[in-house]
């Protein structure tokens, strides 16, 4: 098979499991965070670190929802069986980088990566993360291509694929929608309320013997749990006005 079919081949079924790849480096980042305490040694350096961690992950939340805010409807979704693109965005996000979900992904997990206080981890992710998701990245592009012809290949020329340029931003052209954001972003934001919390606790009882730990963890924690259960009721909700409204098209037909 020539080697671009089998880019876009390969790509593809990565594209079908791309959610899962942050697990499989689940194992590694607690060995991370046991063999590596500096609580006790260098507290206030620990403090500086996570909080610089927690902001790179929350960064990329803000773009993952900046992005999925302002997506056009039938683009940028969930979607793990196939490519869906019903038109093809260039503004916000996508005027200044072609990939932005999957930059917000990298970032959310660096961050996670980042707070383990492991060197070697973090090459290891940014390595696994290039060769992982470049096909990915490859497979999505061949589809807008056949699907967009010359639209694409203008925007592409411009845009970066994914370190953004920022200069060339572009307000988005659809207006935000917070609903969308908070039912499709509530697994990342469980994601991170419990990642951090949970390294935290890991750590301190490598170098302390306890799961005690600072009171803004726990906030952060208790943030978490809330928001993915709003998420979660709104999600419910709106598979009941959905199954409502088929109800009310099939009666009318």
């Amino acid at each position: 098979m020539p080697l671009r079919e089998e880019f876009v081949r390969s790509g593809s079924w990565l594209f079908r499991w791309r959610s899962y790849l942050p697990f499989v480096f689940l194992p590694l980042i607690l060995v991370a965070a046991m063999r590596y305490p500096v609580i006790e040694s260098h507290p206030n350096l620990h403090f500086a670190w996570s909080l610089l961690s927690l902001c790179i992950s929350l960064l990329g939340l803000a773009i993952r929802c900046h992005v999925i805010g302002h997506a056009a409807d039938g683009t940028s979704g969930r979607n793990t069986k196939s490519q869906v693109a019903e038109l093809l965005n260039t503004t916000g996000f996508y005027s200044v980088v072609r990939h932005p979900l999957y930059l917000g992904n990298f970032l959310i997990a660096l961050g996670i990566v980042m707070h383990s206080l492991a060197p070697w981890l973090v090459v290891i992710y940014i390595m696994a993360f290039a060769l992982y998701y470049e096909r990915i990245m490859f497979a999505e592009e061949a589809f807008l291509r056949r699907k967009f012809g010359r639209d694409f290949m203008a925007w592409s020329t411009q845009t970066p694929a994914f370190l953004p340029r920022l200069r060339q931003w572009k307000k988005a052209a659809v207006p935000m929608d917070f609903p969308k954001v908070i039912r499709a972003e509530s697994a990342a934001v469980a994601v991170i309320a419990f990642a951090f919390p949970a390294l935290e606790f890991v750590m301190h009882h490598a170098t302390e013997g306890s799961v005690a730990i600072e009171s803004s963890w726990y906030a952060l924690l208790a943030s978490g749990v809330v928001l993915y259960a709003v998420a979660r009721v709104m999600k419910r909700q709106l598979r009941r006005w959905l199954k409502y409204e088929r109800i009310l098209y099939a009666a009318a037909k």
